[in-house]
């Protein structure tokens, strides 16, 4: 299952205790809160109201993250991320978005900085958004952005600042507004406040921006450029009028109800969108309707119709007797084509109680292939593993795995991304190995022809098991 993308969750204000505030949020004073104790913080709201709730979680890294619905204005909570030795991040939220955030803290692998529709930073380095699912690893590819420049609170001050011409707000007053702006008024002030306050992180540790290359104004592309880059028309893109904005990758920036993403991002965006939907344009067919298809239910379908049409114009026999064909010339056709699209969509949406039930199917062909895995790494035991290679998969696992995709092509990239995962967890094989071995096993006894393999194994396979990048 794949992970709520967090910065899709949209902070309102900064903590003016946070050491690492987010550009064009107002600062809300948050001096109510016991920010040295996660455990009082989680106290405010748990079991105070039906209304209220509260949680708080150590990391792994020895911090920890808490969480508790605001008392004096419920519609909003209190989201607070203390990690040695980057200090801590205090942030004003929506209430419904607690859980999530709460969740990506503290099990995601994006980091706990966010900035620019999703770039995120982990403590060493910057990364693009989450937008390749590597089901390997069960997780988003985490991919760097290239020369990124980190940009402090003491970058941001400027000595012209004027914090007399900014304010902290109060909880009990607050509602949600517009980025501020003249933020760096409200930047001065913040820093003004925090000077007096003893053990507080150095301005110079406090990161609040990200700059790099991709994300200049000038090289960020909208709708349009996002199809180009995807390979796809405009109007074969998810239409936000509709419903559609959480499909597309969220934005680096928005001005006069437009969208713009950088370029990388819009790259990634559309590799997943290829690996989601790729395979079902790849592995399709047109029928006699002239309709397209999935290229298996294509295949079964002219079969039976030839079966039904041979069936509806033999001449039969009634003990010795001759009888006339049950039809002749167009109307036996037509009988053909319809009774054998009947049987070919039986076949093909047979579900688990249909003439083939696919999911148990699905499920003993990858138990098949992670069987004769096993089998390869008891084998390799007390040897050279890097001079020994997998064997070959079973040419029937082939041909069935290749059957199986072929009629359901939507489920290439889930089966391949299971059968990786399950084999780096169970057998510790890494992903890139079982790619290779996909790509050797379907050429040898697939029956697709070479570059179909390679233009479905690209687009399908997890980013971990195709040479993306070495783990």
């Amino acid at each position: 299952m794949r992970e709520a993308n967090v910065y899709r969750l949209r902070p309102v204000a900064n903590g003016t205790s946070s050491d690492h505030p987010i550009p064009g949020l107002p600062f809300i004073n948050d001096g109510r809160l016991p920010l040295d104790n996660p455990d009082a913080i989680e106290r405010t709201g748990r079991n105070q109201r039906a209304d209220l709730w509260g949680r708080t979680d150590r990391t792994s890294d020895g911090g920890w993250v808490a969480f508790t619905t605001e008392p004096k204005s419920p519609s909003f909570a209190w989201a607070v991320f203390h990690h040695p030795p980057h200090g801590r991040t205090v942030l004003l939220i929506r209430d419904g978005d607690q859980s999530d955030l709460h969740h990506q803290w503290l099990y995601g692998r994006s980091g706990f900085l966010h900035r620019h529709g999703g770039y995120w930073w982990n403590g060493e380095r910057w990364h693009r958004p989450g937008q390749v699912w590597d089901a390997a690893y069960e997780s988003y590819d985490a991919r760097p952005v290239d020369n990124p420049t980190t940009l402090t609170a003491a970058d941001l001050l400027d000595p012209a600042s004027s914090p007399q011409n900014a304010d902290i707000m109060k909880i009990a007053s607050f509602t949600a507004q517009d980025p501020v702006p003249n933020w760096k008024d409200h930047l001065a002030l913040w820093a003004q406040l925090r000077a007096s306050q003893p053990g507080r992180l150095p301005l110079d540790a406090c990161v609040v921006d990200l700059q790099a290359p991709e994300l200049e104004t000038g090289t960020l592309v909208d709708m349009v450029g996002l199809a180009k880059i995807a390979g796809l028309s405009t109007n074969d893109l998810p239409d936000p009028k509709y419903g559609g904005r959480d499909e597309l990758p969220e934005p680096q920036h928005e001005a006069d109800g437009r969208m713009w993403w950088s370029v990388p991002v819009a790259q990634d965006w559309g590799e997943n969108y290829r690996r989601d939907n790729g395979p079902a344009t790849l592995l399709s067919s047109t029928t006699v309707y002239d309709t397209i298809q999935p290229t298996g239910l294509v295949t079964d379908h002219n079969r039976l119709r030839r079966v039904f049409h041979e069936t509806l114009t033999e001449q039969r026999r009634n003990g010795g007797k001759k009888q006339a064909p049950y039809m002749k010339g167009n109307l036996a056709q037509e009988a053909a084509n319809e009774l054998a699209w009947d049987a070919a969509a039986a076949l093909m949406y047979g579900h688990n109680q249909g003439l083939i039930p696919h999911s148990p199917l699905r499920d003993v062909l990858v138990e098949a292939i992670l069987s004769r895995l096993a089998e390869d790494v008891e084998r390799r035991r007390g040897e050279d593993r890097k001079e020994s290679i997998l064997s070959d998969m079973p040419t029937s696992a082939v041909k069935l795995l290749t059957w199986y995709i072929q009629h359901r092509p939507r489920e290439t990239a889930n089966i391949l991304g299971e059968i990786c995962l399950k084999a780096r967890v169970r057998l510790d094989l890494q992903p890139a190995e079982v790619g290779s071995l996909f790509r050797r096993s379907f050429t040898l006894d697939s029956g697709l022809d070479g570059k179909t393999i390679d233009t479905l194994l690209d687009m399908a396979l997890p980013p971990s098991a195709d040479g993306y990048r070495t783990r």
